[in-house]
C-alpha cells in the first residue's frame, strides 16, 4: 500500500468513500492536507487534516481497516515532528475507524458532537 498527496483529480472516489459530493471533496483536497492510501492504483481510503491551537485535527478518515492504519500515520508523524497531539471525532457506527484509532494508540477523550443524527467519539493521542 503506498500514501501520497491527494490531487484534484481523486475528488470523484473520495466522494465515493463518503457519500459526500465531488465538489465537496474538491475544495476539502484544497483546503486541507489530504493523503490517499492506495493498493494496485484503487484508492481504498483518505485521511484529511490540518493543525491549530497545538493540536492536529483529523477532519476525516475513511478506508479499509489497513488503508485507515497506514493513513493514521501521517497526521501522528506530523504531530509528533511538531510537539503536537491529534485529535479526531469517530462515529460510534463506524467500527473500521474506531478499531484503527484504538489500534494506532489513541484514546477515548469524552463524546462528540452529534452529526445529522449520528453519535460521535472524541479520540486524542498526545505524544508527550
Amino acid at each position: 500500500m503506498q500514501v501520497r498527496d491527494a490531487v484534484e483529480a481523486d475528488a470523484g472516489r473520495l466522494a465515493e468513500l463518503t457519500d459526500a459530493p465531488r465538489d465537496v471533496m474538491r475544495n476539502l483536497i484544497h483546503d486541507r492536507t489530504v493523503r490517499v492510501a492506495e493498493s494496485d492504483e484503487a484508492i481504498s481510503g483518505f485521511v484529511s487534516f490540518d493543525a491549530r491551537e497545538r493540536t492536529v485535527h483529523v477532519t476525516q478518515l475513511e478506508g479499509t481497516s489497513d488503508a485507515c492504519m497506514r493513513l493514521l500515520e501521517e497526521p501522528m508523524s506530523f504531530a509528533a515532528g511538531e510537539g503536537m497531539a491529534v485529535e479526531l471525532l469517530v462515529p460510534e457506527s463506524n467500527d473500521t475507524v474506531r478499531q484503527a484509532v484504538e489500534e494506532a494508540g489513541f484514546e477515548r477523550d469524552g463524546t462528540g458532537p452529534t452529526f445529522d443524527g449520528t453519535p460521535t467519539v472524541r479520540f486524542r493521542h498526545d505524544p508527550s
